[in-house]
């Protein structure tokens, strides 16, 4: 079954509470927390802080996008925030990507990397075994509220390949410009996982419009 995981970043930032809270009620399967550290990206968001404050508030697995120089800085500052899922780039300044994603597993999370639209499959699938998810940016990272990137398609579609030819459980998760229209084409492609900020946060009727992402 496809999962969806709003981005808090679209949230109310004086509400973002009760927002969490809400997310379980509307039919979200993850809460997606976007981490930036205006170096990798120019932007800032929020660290372990916030993670600790919302966890609480939520049973739904908190998914942290590390958007950040240094990730294996904020492996154990995350886990003790209560974080599940950690994913980081392969674009960052971490050398011993293999090393990471161990830690990662180790400290009792699952793991991840992230590809930025430019950045060709081949730079993963090599860490495949390490890795319980990749997760494809279908817009450049920094940003919320951008228009998908239709090149995204024919990479799930390849991703998808790799990790049947190695038989693996790895889930594809897709990130940016995500609403009905190209949730349909990511899931026919092979997506398992939506994360969907502005189309959740900023729609009429939340439930309705998860439902309608997850088709």
């Amino acid at each position: 079954m496809i999962k969806i995981a709003p981005s808090i970043l679209s949230a109310d930032f004086a509400a973002m509470g009760k927002a969490v809270e809400a997310l379980k009620e509307q039919g979200a399967d993850w809460v997606h927390f976007d981490v930036m550290d205006g170096n990798f990206v120019p932007n800032i968001t929020f660290g372990p802080g916030m993670c600790k404050a919302i966890r609480p508030l939520t049973d739904l697995p908190i998914d942290v996008h590390l958007m950040v120089e240094h990730p294996s800085d904020w492996i154990e500052p995350f886990r003790s925030a209560g974080a599940d899922i950690l994913t980081i780039h392969v674009e960052s300044a971490e050398r011993h990507l293999h090393r990471a994603l161990q830690a990662i597993r180790a400290a009792g999370m699952k793991a991840g990397v992230v590809l930025n639209p430019a950045t060709p499959i081949c730079t993963c699938v090599h860490l495949l075994s390490e890795c319980d998810l990749v997760l494809l940016m279908s817009v450049n990272p920094g940003f919320g509220g951008q228009s998908f990137i239709p090149e995204t398609l024919s990479k799930i579609r390849a991703l998808k390949a790799e990790i049947a030819a190695r038989n693996l459980p790895t889930l594809i998760e897709i990130d940016g410009g995500v609403n009905p229209d190209t949730a349909k084409l990511c899931i026919e492609a092979g997506a398992d996982v939506l994360v969907a900020g502005s189309a959740v946060f900023k729609a009429p009727d939340p439930k309705a419009m998860i439902a309608a992402l997850r088709g």
